[in-house]
């Protein structure tokens, strides 16, 4: 136990300096020399188990205080993970440093991190208001390269051209019939030596898809649905067969840097297997019959609700257009996963950070698909198609990851589809872009208050809104 030692000098010094005692003092009641009471509180020397008691024992000291683990360290963690000091990040034994040496400091840069944030999501928010005032707005912001590809892609038509005339004309050439898994997995071993095989979980734990090159193998993992399967399959055919369209396509993104390039890459793969899986001009004649119907979708290209409703977003072929259809996609949480849209997500109009939205009460009802007419404040309506999502194959005692996706039009649009009733009906959610944009009144969903108006608290008045406003 003498053997123990902590360095935690900084926090000996604040609690001498609390007391208003001098180092010689603290030391003559310790028992030991000045000298080595100022190395201690340089870091210089460590204090043992002995020293410990000691402190607790004369001075009153917490002895948890002493042996504190850097309180504060998640919060400052936060504040470096933020990507405009992408640059900047230390090492969890700097930020205990800076924690213990200067713990208010430590707390001031988090309180200042924090302002910035909020100013940075009002200024956000006022872009908004003066979108939907036709006036063009641009807050610049540093973003992680994650962010970057997703605000790219959602911020344009959800379609691309070369990817889908290439994904057409390779299905063609595939010629598979009744069957797209067996002659994709023939074209990867006849072509270029690949084998596909499905590995159990104990052997792919935490991977959906694993490319060996020496081996000339592609390892699916068994957690897979059969469409998720076909999903990984046609991606890693893709890559290959439509390595130059899916290059030229990403070049036109202009993505910042090395990493967002290559998120972006990964993510043209993916449309392009969907381009694959359901090429343009079948799953566009497919589509108008089955009136937008994607249950049937499924069922008839063997694909998920995610795929044939990601699939519907993109059917803005010049000449050969579908229902310009948007897609939001949340966890259980709130956070938006993914946006998506024919003519980029209409973020200024419709928001889509409602609470009333059937997207959230999607989760109360797992597995079923939801239709609802929703309309917002200036009379704009929309048809909107909501349901919940399944993750992975989950084992026993293993939580599911669930989602929720809601695929959305402008209700012009409704009577193509079989969900167009609910239009057509006087059941309308009243919504908003989000709280803190929205003026809808007596709003029992409200989480914020808005922006654009004061707030209107009376002692002797209560509103139904937790936020009431003048």
């Amino acid at each position: 136990m003498a053997d123990v030692k902590i360095f935690a000098g900084p926090r000996v010094r604040r609690v001498r300096n609390g007391l208003g005692i001098s180092q010689t003092a603290m030391a003559d009641g310790l028992g030991i020399s000045p000298s080595y009471l100022n190395l201690i509180e340089r870091n210089q020397r460590p204090l043992t188990v002995q020293l410990i008691l000691k402190l607790a024992s004369v001075y009153k000291v917490d002895v948890e205080e002493l042996r504190g683990e850097g309180g504060g360290i998640g919060d400052l963690k936060e504040v470096f993970a933020d990507p405009l000091l992408a640059g900047e990040i230390p090492g969890n034994e700097e930020l205990i440093e800076v924690v213990e040496a200067a713990p208010n400091a430590a707390q001031g840069m988090v309180k200042l991190y924090r302002a910035y944030r909020e100013q940075t999501a009002r200024l956000t928010d006022l872009a908004g208001l003066l979108a939907q005032a036709g006036h063009d707005t641009f807050v610049a912001e540093a973003k992680l390269p994650m962010d970057e590809v997703r605000e790219m892609l959602a911020s344009r038509p959800n379609f691309h051209a070369l990817i889908d005339a290439a994904g057409e004309a390779f299905y063609a050439r595939l010629d598979p019939g009744e069957d797209l898994g067996g002659a994709i997995r023939h074209w990867l071993k006849s072509e270029h030596g690949i084998i596909v095989r499905t590995l159990p979980v104990h052997a792919m734990p935490n991977l959906r898809r694993r490319y060996d090159r020496h081996s000339m193998r592609l390892f699916l993992s068994e957690r897979l649905y059969p469409h998720d399967q076909l999903r990984e399959i046609a991606q890693e055919a893709c890559q290959i067969a439509l390595r130059d369209e899916i290059a030229t396509t990403l070049a036109s993104l202009n993505l910042s840097s090395g990493e967002a390039q290559r998120i972006g890459r990964f993510e043209l793969a993916r449309y392009a297997a969907l381009a694959l899986m359901m090429p343009y001009g079948a799953y566009l004649s497919a589509a108008q019959r089955a009136q937008y119907d994607i249950s049937l979708l499924c069922a008839r290209f063997r694909v998920s609700f995610e795929q044939a409703a990601n699939r519907l977003t993109s059917l803005q072929r010049p000449g050969a257009l579908g229902i310009p259809f948007f897609l939001l996609e949340i966890d259980i949480a709130g956070n938006r996963i993914r946006r998506a849209g024919s003519h980029g997500y209409p973020q200024a109009k419709f928001g889509g950070q409602c609470p009333k939205l059937n997207i959230h009460a999607a989760f109360e009802a797992p597995g079923r698909v939801s239709a609802e007419c929703a309309e917002m404040l200036d009379g704009t309506q929309y048809l909107l198609i909501a349901r919940t999502l399944e993750g992975p194959i989950a084992g026993y005692g293993e939580r599911v990851r669930r989602t929720a996706l809601m695929i959305g039009c402008e209700a012009g649009h409704a009577g193509q589809t079989v969900y167009g009733s609910v239009v057509e009906g006087k059941n309308r959610v009243g919504i908003g872009t989000g709280c803190r944009l929205c003026e809808r009144p007596g709003c029992l969903a409200r989480a914020e208050p808005p922006i654009t108006r004061p707030l209107g608290l009376d002692e002797l008045v209560a509103g139904l809104s937790v936020f009431d406003f003048q």
